[in-house]
């Protein structure tokens, strides 16, 4: 693989975590290469490092030891305020329970994540008009997610991730609230996002049926790599 089709490149990646006078390690020497436009599910029991990983690739947080570079950047050496605004051009986040805040409109939550970029109200509305319409919910824009369902809040979720083009998504759990019939639209809509935009997607999750629609399923165990398993 040459170095320009790699989206995420993790390398000897240890994460600890100090608890009172004990280090508890959650990763050790993690190494890990999504490509652009890849579709990977991470999968693991409980502790085994998903969520600390897709934290990491996120910006969210730091390796204790090692790299982590997104499209040849590499964010494990950025000060807190470099990796905010890094965040918010790059990574489009996808949560369980949505984050939608209850006194805005679908039209406003989508639009937060503009509000941090030097955009035009004129310009943030067609980004967002544009979201929503790829989610299928241009009919629901000025809606509270008290009037939507379940799989519409996490479509108005997706929209809000995508909204500023982002060079990756990262989704924990995000069919982990809903129903089966939405969760199979969501991701329905996570691999449309991939195969037409070509945005690059990790995705935490614990469903086999999820991890059924990426492209490579990434097993970890007590924070190291068990298996890699290509899908086709």
């Amino acid at each position: 693989m040459s170095a320009t089709d790699a989206c995420v490149e993790v390398h000897d990646v240890h994460k600890s975590f100090s608890r009172g006078s004990e280090v508890l390690d959650v990763l050790n020497g993690l190494n890990l290469v999504v490509r652009q436009g890849e579709f990977v599910a991470l999968m693991g029991p409980s502790g085994s490092g998903k969520t600390t990983l897709l934290n990491l690739i996120a910006g969210l947080d730091q390796p204790t030891v090692g790299s982590v570079q997104v499209q040849g950047i590499e964010i494990s050496k950025m000060s807190e305020g470099q990796l905010a605004a890094w965040r918010t051009r790059n990574i489009g986040f996808v949560f369980q329970f949505y984050h939608l805040l209850p006194v805005l409109t679908a039209f406003r939550n989508v639009e937060l994540p503009l509000l941090l970029l030097p955009l035009s109200s004129a310009q943030r509305r067609q980004q967002v008009t544009t979201a929503l319409d790829i989610v299928g919910l241009s009919d629901r824009m000025w809606h509270r997610p008290g009037q939507l369902s379940g799989g519409q809040q996490q479509r108005v979720g997706i929209a809000r991730a995508i909204v500023t083009d982002p060079t990756l998504i990262v989704a924990d759990e995000p069919t982990g609230d809903l129903d089966a019939k939405s969760a199979d639209e969501i991701l329905n809509l996570l691999v449309e996002l991939k195969n037409t935009l070509n945005k690059t997607i990790v995705m935490v999750t614990h469903d086999p049926r999820a991890a059924e629609r990426a492209d490579r399923v990434v097993h970890l165990d007590k924070g190291r790599l068990a298996t890699q398993a290509p899908k086709h």
